[in-house]
């Protein structure tokens, strides 16, 4: 076997607040140099090579993962218009094909199908191919899709008339690929104008345009331009397709202005002006906008406003503030209201009349751990709420809850084609305990007869930033570990909003520790209960879970066997020190502005770039796309170059870089598996007594 790649060092000095930090791979930035691909190419040769004996193994592990996937498959059909919507897959092909069959008014799909767009034929003679915006006009003519295939984050408008199957001549570049409802691009009520949101340098979402169908992009009028860095522009539709609305977002200010879409011409109006510390959102129903908000309200709650007067000294309160009870989500429907709550660390659904007060109930869920998301449920008009369940051990299914009734529907349940019986496998809720004696919420699965003898290899998973919330959802390639004596565990870890605002709060800026000492305590309980020890465990995180993982090591290298960091945010104070990266300026108030000294100082005490020291680390996979606009490639090849350099052990560390993808790793369903094959051979060779076995 070779020796592992050495990057060449080139001293770089940085100085802030009076201390100086030698980063000696700060070169790496420049893509330009032809000793960065030099090295990445290394870093992969090298990977090939220390792997090779786990090849057979890994192609066992993708066989096995694409046995679990029904590979010819389509979507439940949802109507929409005059049609019926759905994707469907063919085996042997990376992509969804997206199709419609017109309704007939007799409840069955047997008209012809209307292929509208099928992405394998887009991503031919291409290794990366992304579709953002999907979004057909009311009626029904027109698409406007938009195309990335360099895994960017930056795409391209394209509209297809689906009467003739022609493109029209114009193209627009520089969409955003931020999805709200359709990927930041909407249609107007007149079938025939489309507003869409562009980006700027730094892949900030920042202004608005109005554009008619079969002119030049050229002429087309700026709405709104959002000049202020630290918002984002997002732009949807209401449900009613009654307003067009702009959503500007900062990490604790919201706005949003609205136009009626029968009236695309017509300017933009505010909601309610942005106010410091003031977060809203706003859904509309017949002449009124019910508004989740937290004036006065750290967890959130809902209020109405009427649409010609709707600032917030209108706002009448419908839900209060419940403490411990997070108010997520609103979703309005002719004769019904459906807010997602969150208590207890469990999302709820609460449905009621449409004055949000009257025929409240909750729909019931029985495990005790879980996770649902809302399909795109674009009939108004209707009692069926459609949306997706899954928990850990309970496959993908696609419900319609009939809000007046209360039935639960199941449309339709993933199929494992290889087998799987959910019995076989044991779901529990537990609880860690942090230093300050917080209780830390942990989802946990294992098989039935999995001994609690500390000989199991185990799998802690985590997040913890920005608020968002991994809840318990089924991964079918999970099995493959599960069915080889896996724990696999997830961390609902401060930072999230797993619990609650505060929650959150107490895992961000000068409270970021928490959210590593908070997985520190998840991986310590899974040993303490027998679960596993210190030399079966292994931790995963991605972008931000990277900073978890990658911040864990460097505090507690003693504790884990194995790490995966994926895309991970390892270089916290220099890349938050950078306003021309992109999202930097927008998260200050998520790590802290690095110019501040008491930032700089707190952000340095755990950014793992700037902790690596000279002593043992676990065996390590980290990754990175290359083209990846969230979390550049430098920062995690700088991260295997000084671990390489400094730590003192023999442990394996192996550097995968995708050349053409970008945050989300490889974007075929078949090439995204193989992704996964290298992470569980990784996993399993180091954690296992019989290396790559099956």
């Amino acid at each position: 076997m070779s020796s592992f790649p050495i990057a060449p060092k080139r001293p770089y000095t940085i100085d802030q607040h009076g201390q100086t930090r030698i980063d000696d791979y700060y070169w790496m930035r420049n893509r330009e140099d032809p000793e960065v691909m030099k090295y990445l190419r290394a870093e992969s040769d090298y990977l090939e090579e220390v792997m090779q004996h786990t090849k057979p193994f890994q192609e066992q592990l993708f066989s096995e993962m694409k046995g679990r996937i029904k590979e010819t498959d389509s979507s439940v059909p949802e109507k929409r218009g005059g049609y019926f919507y759905y994707e469907r897959t063919e085996a042997g092909k990376q992509y969804p094909i997206f199709c419609r069959r017109m309704d007939l008014s007799n409840g069955h799909l047997d008209s012809a199908e209307e292929i509208l767009l099928d992405q394998n034929a887009l991503a031919e003679g291409k290794s990366f191919c992304s579709v953002g915006a999907f979004s057909v006009s009311p009626d029904g003519n027109n698409l406007a899709y938009s195309v990335d295939n360099e895994g960017r984050e930056i795409y391209t408008l394209h509209i297809k008339n689906l009467k003739s199957g022609k493109l029209y001549p114009e193209t627009i570049g520089n969409i955003s690929g931020s999805a709200y409802e359709h990927g930041g691009v909407e249609w107007a009520n007149d079938n025939e104008t489309i507003f869409y949101v562009t980006i700027d340098d730094a892949q900030r979402p920042f202004k608005l345009h109005r554009h008619k169908l079969g002119t030049d992009p050229a002429q087309d009028a700026l709405i709104f331009h959002e000049a202020d860095e630290t918002f984002f522009l997002l732009m949807l539709k209401t449900r009613d397709d009654a307003y067009i609305m702009t959503y500007h977002l900062s990490t604790t200010m919201r706005e949003m202005h609205f136009l009626p879409a029968d009236l695309p011409q017509e300017g933009l109006r505010v909601l309610q002006p942005r106010t410091k510390d003031l977060e809203y959102f706003a859904a509309h129903h017949n002449g009124t906008f019910l508004i989740v908000n937290n004036e006065n309200a750290k967890d959130f709650k809902l209020s109405a406003a009427p649409v010609d007067n709707p600032g917030r000294e209108n706002w009448r309160e419908i839900i209060p503030h419940r403490p411990g009870v997070l108010v997520e989500h609103i979703e309005t429907f002719e004769d019904f209201v459906v807010v997602s709550e969150r208590m207890g660390g469990l999302k709820q659904l609460r449905i009621s009349a449409p004055d949000g007060l009257s025929k409240v109930n909750y729909v019931p869920f029985s495990e005790p751990a879980y996770s649902f998301n809302f399909e795109n449920n674009p009939e108004f008009k209707t009692n069926l709420l459609r949306f997706k369940y899954s928990s850990l051990i309970t496959p993908y299914s696609v419900i319609d809850y009939h809000m007046d009734t209360g039935e639960w529907e199941i449309k339709k349940e993933d199929d494992i084609p290889s087998g799987y019986d959910k019995t076989h496998y044991v779901l529990e809720r537990i609880h860690a305990t942090a230093p300050d004696d917080t209780k830390v919420p942990m989802s946990i699965v294992y098989r039935k007869d999995l001994k609690k003898d500390g000989s199991n290899p185990a799998l802690l998973y985590g997040y913890g930033s920005y608020g968002a919330t991994i809840d318990a959802f089924f991964d079918s390639n999970r099995v493959c570990l599960l069915d080889r004596g896996f724990v696999f565990a997830i961390g609902h870890i401060r930072g999230g909003s797993d619990m609650g605002r505060e929650w959150y709060e107490n895992g961000k800026v000068l409270n970021k520790k928490n959210t590593f000492t908070d997985f520190i305590a998840c991986a310590e309980h899974l040993i303490k209960e027998g679960f596993t020890s210190k030399e079966k465990i292994a931790i995963l995180g991605g972008s931000a879970g990277g900073l978890l993982v990658g911040a864990c090591m460097t505090m507690r290298p003693d504790l884990f066997k194995a790490v995966i960091c994926k895309v991970p945010f390892v270089d916290v104070v220099t890349t938050m020190s950078d306003p021309t990266i992109p999202l930097t300026t927008l998260e200050y108030d998520q790590w802290g502005n690095p110019h501040d000294k008491g930032y700089f100082d707190y952000m340095i005490s755990y950014s793992p770039y700037d902790n690596i020291r000279a002593i043992e680390y676990p065996h390590m996979l980290i990754t990175t796309g290359l083209n990846d606009p969230r979390v550049a490639y430098w920062e995690p090849a700088k991260f295997v170059a000084k671990l390489r350099q400094t730590k003192t052990d023999n442990n394996l560390i192996i550097f995968y870089t995708n050349y053409d993808s970008g945050h989300a790793g490889a974007s075929g369903r078949y090439d995204h598996l193989k992704e996964i094959a290298l992470d569980y051979a990784f996993l399993i060779d180091q954690l296992t007594d019989n290396k790559s076995a099956s």
